[in-house]
Parts: structure tokens; sequence; C-alpha cells
């Protein structure tokens, strides 16, 4: 009895299998792209699908947000003053929510009005009057619906409801205005909001003269707001800012705001392009100080109110956040017809004059880890890896470059991998402070030390760095300018440094030979790497960011080696990063290696890097001037450069204050970056930029394609499943075949005990 029931247990999973098998075959046969993890349907609407790595974004108030992360979401829900011109380079400054970008009027400290040539020690303030675009709205929100009394309907709602709350966007009542210059103060205001982590106040306080005092009224009236309040408390009472006023800011009339700045900075337009400036409404605010609220994380952090292109329309904390077609925004936001260089053949033109944004719907979604991102990618259900970041297609030029099959496969799929050299540079540094590689104290001294730099700027092959680490993805650096900033030049000196490279007669650029790099050597008193007066060999430190590890040896190796060449023994002083940075403020630091990435595209936030009063050392780390470098002309000039507007003379000062830098190497100058963004071939105007922040606006979508190309990559494979239904039919029917003798022998065991 045992065998039998046996028998037909394994008999009836074995037909249950098989009828599950011919089923999942039955079903894949009918559904056109099997393993998709969109519909078809979703794949053929206008939607972008990218993801995010990490957690999900932790500030999307824009007088908070700082981090690149966020930009996505920021930069397509708010819109500041101002913006860069998405294709030209140099980067140019235009109008976003303002109808123009305006020039200040400079006063002087009587009010005088001053002319635009009048001297940066006379400008008392810079007074901008920007102009507002008429008819902007923001996007539809809750915190706008009112009732035909003209009354806010969701600003006292009852705490069951808000207890249900997690999305506002649930409320059936949304309302919306028009944009006036009063939100721009107010949101101006709000970086003095106690309640607020502002990056950017440090700065502004400096140049906005109102700004400390009215830090000081806000605090107090917070300090009273929350006097019965524990400290636990995260429901806090709406601090009104509209009550107290921000003496320099202000808007004359509705579509007029009036911003006085201290002095002369021409760097503050620049500003005015980052969400710092970007307006917010006071009812959303007001809406989200709610009781019961801050519980279900409903806040400006994670539910921003903006007039920009998209809206955010659902949001699931570390997986999902979906941005729709803000459908209040206006038609006259167009496409650029004009661009750099280029341009045109790339088809970055093609969308010319035609109404922003082209997409409806951008869909980014959590991806912990690494290879099932790429996977997807390649099968075509995520447009781009990540849309905030250039980084994510370097990866895949080095697996072109390492693998003939990935070559093949990505140039099939037609993937875009568009590159540009970033606002960023990495460069070797020497310590001023140091006797032997720094200025030196005596005239002397400061020709042997400067002939030791030059010598050792020429041995440092950066073009072997960049083909050995970068793989071939960055640009030797000429000086501390990168290209696409204003100043940078390829007839100037930001394109070629004459005391480490030569021209050909045929006019290229070459690194200079060894031989000159250990003339110099010599002539800085340390013939062959030793020194000329007591035969001892030179020995320098490179202070590094890291300890020394497996992972970094290769790259060590190299630097030694790069010394090696003219004799000089490189010393590795590895550490980790907090203590690094301690040594270098502390200035006991020799040769090191660092960077800088710009935190807006103007020469003044590269060339103040080597300005003397900023010398990181002598600042208690306040400065960014890590090679702690002094040149009364260099300073000076750039103390002239830094106030000038751009034009002739700004262009100059610049080309002069890098020549200067070359002649006194007090770094050699390292390289830029190239960064490579990734698209799919259905991806239209990916041009990379790191500053133009708002560009998912600008790209397009071909589902049409997307859909057709998924389906040929990810065509459904049956032959497993028919093996295992073949080998399942080998193991069925001798089963069946035993299973029916069985079943006839005991029928005729039966028979005969009967008889």
């Amino acid at each position: 009895m045992k065998i039998k029931v046996g028998y037909g247990a394994t008999y009836g999973r074995l037909l249950r299998l098989s009828a599950a098998v011919f089923a999942v075959i039955a079903l894949t046969s009918c559904k056109e792209i099997p393993n998709s993890v969109h519909t078809e349907k979703e794949l053929a609407s206008n939607t972008l699908y990218t993801p995010f790595s990490g957690r999900s974004p932790k500030h999307l108030d824009p007088t908070s947000s700082y981090s690149s992360d966020e930009t996505p979401y920021t930069y397509s829900i708010y819109e500041p003053l101002y913006q860069y011109h998405f294709l030209e380079r140099p980067y140019r400054l235009i109008p976003r929510s303002a109808a123009e970008v305006v020039k200040p009027v400079y006063l002087d400290k009587d009010g005088k009005a001053l002319p635009e040539t009048a001297s940066a020690e006379k400008i008392a303030l810079s007074v901008y009057e920007i102009p507002i675009k008429k008819g902007i709205l923001f996007a539809p929100h809750p915190a706008f619906a009112k009732n035909e009394k003209g009354e806010y309907i969701n600003h006292a709602l009852a705490p069951e409801v808000i207890d249900e709350l997690h999305n506002p966007m649930d409320l059936p009542q949304k309302g919306t205005r028009e944009l006036t210059a009063e939100d721009f103060v107010y949101s101006i205001k709000r970086m003095a909001n106690p309640r607020i982590i502002a990056p950017v106040y440090g700065t502004m306080v400096n140049y906005l003269p109102g700004l400390k005092d009215f830090a000081v009224q806000v605090r107090a009236e917070d300090k009273r707001l929350r006097a019965d309040l524990k400290p636990s408390d995260r429901d806090l009472p709406f601090l009104d800012l509209r009550k107290f006023e921000l003496k320099g800011v202000s808007a004359p009339d509705k579509y007029t705001l009036r911003l006085e700045v201290k002095g002369k900075y021409p760097q503050f337009p620049n500003w005015l392009a980052m969400t710092f400036f970007a307006p917010v409404p006071w009812e959303a605010e007001a809406f989200y100080a709610q009781k019961g609220m801050a519980k279900n994380n409903l806040s400006l952090n994670y539910w921003p109110v903006g007039t920009g292109p998209y809206m955010l329309v659902e949001s699931i904390e570390n997986r999902k956040h979906v941005m729709e077609r803000n459908p209040n925004f206006r038609k006259t936001e167009l496409y650029p017809c004009a661009g750099e260089p280029g341009d045109e053949a790339k088809g970055f033109l093609k969308d010319c004059g035609k109404p922003l944004p082209f997409i409806d719907r951008i869909e980014i979604t959590a991806e912990k880890e690494s290879v099932p991102l790429r996977t997807k990618f390649l099968q075509g259900y995520y447009d781009s890896p990540q849309i905030e970041r250039l980084d994510n297609g370097q990866g895949f030029l080095i697996g072109m470059a390492d693998s003939a099959e990935k070559e093949k496969e990505y140039k099939e799929k037609k993937l875009q991998f568009p590159q540009t050299i970033e606002a960023q540079n990495t460069y070797f540094g020497f310590n001023w402070m140091d006797p032997v590689v720094g200025e030196g104290k005596t005239p002397e001294e400061r020709e042997r030390n400067k002939k030791l730099r030059q010598a050792i700027s020429i041995a440092m092959d950066w073009e072997e760095y960049i083909q050995i680490f970068e793989k071939g993805l960055a640009s030797p650096a000429h000086g501390p300018l990168p290209p696409g900033l204003f100043g940078y030049r390829e007839d100037g000196a930001a394109a070629f440094n004459p005391i480490v490279y030569e021209k050909t007669e045929d006019g290229l650029v070459r690194r200079k030979s060894i031989e000159e790099a250990k003339k110099l050597l010599a002539e800085a008193g340390y013939p062959g790497g030793r020194d000329a007066k007591t035969g001892e060999p030179l020995v320098l430190n490179l202070d590094f960011q890291a300890a020394a590890s497996p992972s970094t040896k290769a790259v060590l190796d190299w630097y030694q080696k790069q010394f090696a060449k003219i004799g000089i023994q490189l010393d590795i002083r590895g550490t980790d990063y907090n203590r690094f940075q301690d040594k270098v403020i502390s200035g006991n630091h020799q040769l090191f290696l660092w960077g800088w990435l710009a935190d807006y595209p103007d020469a003044e936030n590269f060339l103040f890097l080597l300005y003397g009063p900023n010398a990181k050392s002598k600042t208690g780390g306040s400065g960014e001037n890590a090679s702690n470098y002094q040149n009364p002309k260099y300073d000076e000039l750039f103390s002239r450069m830094r106030y000038m507007d751009e034009g002739p003379d700004k262009a100059e000062a610049i080309n002069e204050l890098i020549k200067i830098v070359q002649e006194d190497a007090p770094w050699t100058f390292g390289y830029f970056p190239t960064s490579s963004a990734a698209f799919h071939q259905w991806v239209h105007n990916g041009k990379p930029t790191q500053v133009v922040r708002n560009h998912i606006q600008y790209l397009r979508l071909d589902p049409e394609t997307r859909v057709k190309a998924i389906k040929e990559w990810n065509k459904p494979i049956y032959w497993p499943l028919l093996v295992f239904v073949l080998l399942s039919a080998l193991v069925i029917i001798p089963a069946v075949a035993l299973h029916r003798k069985r079943e006839r022998m005991t029928a005729r065991t039966t028979e005969e005990d009967v008889k």
C-alpha cells in the first residue's frame, strides 16, 4: 500500500508540475515583453525611467538643498531668477523666472549713483531691480485651495484627516495663484529662519546688508512661539516671516524684486541661478505647519511646491519618486536655437523653438546594487543609469576599451555616452611655507625653489597618468582654469603652459623632455637629485589623503616613478582624510594632492584658490589656498579682476594671472576630469553638463523606439522550459505505464481472491 500511494502521489505531482510548465509557456507566449519590469503600455508612454542609489534625497526644500542627488527634483520643480543657457559654452546666464538678466546700479556711501566703470572701492551698494515674468503660476497644490469666500480650506484640516494623510496631493481640493515678487522676498527671508539649515546663509550674510539683523528678529519670534513646547516637539507653530522687514530686499511692485548687495560682487548673479533664490509661497509653509503634518513627513523637504515644469506627485521614501508635468507651466519656455560649435551636428538643435518640457513623467526608483542597475539599463528598462550624474557613462567607456564583446554590444544597441570636460580640476601642490619646495626667504632661495618646482612639473607626465588611471577620460591642465569658463581661450595662457610644454614646428603641443627637467634640477642645486653642497639625496614628502593600501599602491608607485626619473626620492606619508586636512591647516605638509569642483562657472571660483589672503594655513582652514601661495603681483591683479565685469579687460587679467602661476609653479596643474553621461538611443538632447541643473526639461524621448528595442533585446527563451517538459515526459510516461501495470496486477489478484 505504501508503494502504491507513493507512486500515485508522484504521478499526481508530475502531472500538476507539467501542467504548470505548459501554463507558463502559454502565458509567456501571450505576453509581448515577457521579462519586462514595466508593462508595454508604460514603456510606450512619454515617461522617463531612471534609478537612484542609496537613500532618498534628504532636502527638497530649496533653501536647504545643496546636494547633487537632490537637483533633479529641486531644479525641475523650482525656478530661480536666472539659469544657464543649456547649450552655449562658456556658460551664459539667461532669465528663468526673471524677465531679464539685469545689470546693477552702483551707489556710493551717500546713496548717489556711480557710473558702471566706478572702482570697487567707491561702490557701497550694488542695486539689482529684477523684473519678474508675468503670468507664472504655481503648480496645483492643496495649500492654495480657497472657498467662495476666499478662505484657505486646507489650512485647518481635521486631525483625523492629517493622521491619514501621507501624500498632500491626495487631498481633493487644490488651487494655484500667480507668482509675485513678494514670493522671492519671502524665500530670501527663509535663509535666516532658525528652523532651516541654509548652507548659503554664511555667504549671503556678508552681502545682503539686512540679513544679520533680520536673523536676530526671527530667532526671537521663533523662541516666543516655542515657549510652551517641549524640545522634542516636531510640530511647530507657523513662523510667518511676512511680519518682519528685511532691509535691502523688497518688492516695489508686484513684478519687481529689488536687492541691495554690499559693495561690488560681480559673481552675485550666479547665486541667483541657484535654488536658494527660488520663490517659496508662504501658503506652503502655513499648510505644512499644521499639527500632525511632521509625523507623516509632510513638509517642503519632502513635498516641494514650485512653478517649474514638473511637480512631485508620488514619493515613497527609499523606493520611488515620481514627477509629472506641471499643468500650469507656461507654453512660452522654448528649446534653444543656438549653441556652441558642433551642437547642430550632434543633433542638439533639432528641437529649436519647441515648447518645454518634452517629457510628461519622470519615474525615479531605488536600485541598491550596481549589477542589476547596469543589467536593467542594458535591457532598456532604464533610460539612463542616473539622471543627475555625469560620471555614469565612464564605466561603460572603460568596459568598451577592455572588452571587444562589450564594445560590440554597446554599439549595436546605439548607446550614447556624450562627454564633457568638467568645471573641476585635480592638482599636485607645493606648500609655499616649506623651505625646500616653497617660496624661499631670499632671492637666491626663491629662484632655486622655483626651478625645483618647474623641474618636477615637467617630470610629472600627466598624459601618462590619464591613460593609465583615468582611461583617457581627462585632459591635462596647463593652468588652474578649466575649459568652458569665461577667460579660457585656446590661444591663451589657459591652454598652453610654456614652462612645462613646447610647441613643435607643425604646431603640436608636447611635454618638455626629461633632460630639460634635469637641467632645471641641476640649476636648482640638485644635480642628479643630490644636494650639490652636501651630496645628500633629495627626499621629498607627499602627504596623501588616505592610508597606503593595495588599492592605492599603483598610483603611489606611479608618483614615486615620476620623481625617480630626475633622481628625487619621494616618501609617501599616507593618512586618513581628517588627519590630512589637519596637517594642511597647520601647514605641516610639503607636497599634496587635491582638487576643486566649481560652485559657479566663473574664473574667480578657480583663481581664488591661489589668492594669498585665502591661504589655508594662515586663515585657520577657512581659506581654500591649500598651497599657501603668496605673490603680491598676483594678489593685486586678482583683487581687481574679481570685481570686473565680463569683457576684454577681465579676459586679459585672467590671462595674466595664469601666466604668473605658470611661472611660479605653486602647482603641477594636473588634469581636468572628463565626465560622460549614459543614455539609450531613444533619449535626445542629452548634452552633458554639471552646471545646468534644470536639464531634464530639455530631454526628449522616443517611446516607440524604446518598445521596439526592448522587444528585440529581451526575446523570451523557451528552450529550457521545453527541455524540462521533455525530461518530465521521459519520467512521466514510464511512471504512467508502471502505474497502469500495477493497477492491472492488483485487479487480477483481487479477482482471484474473490474466486
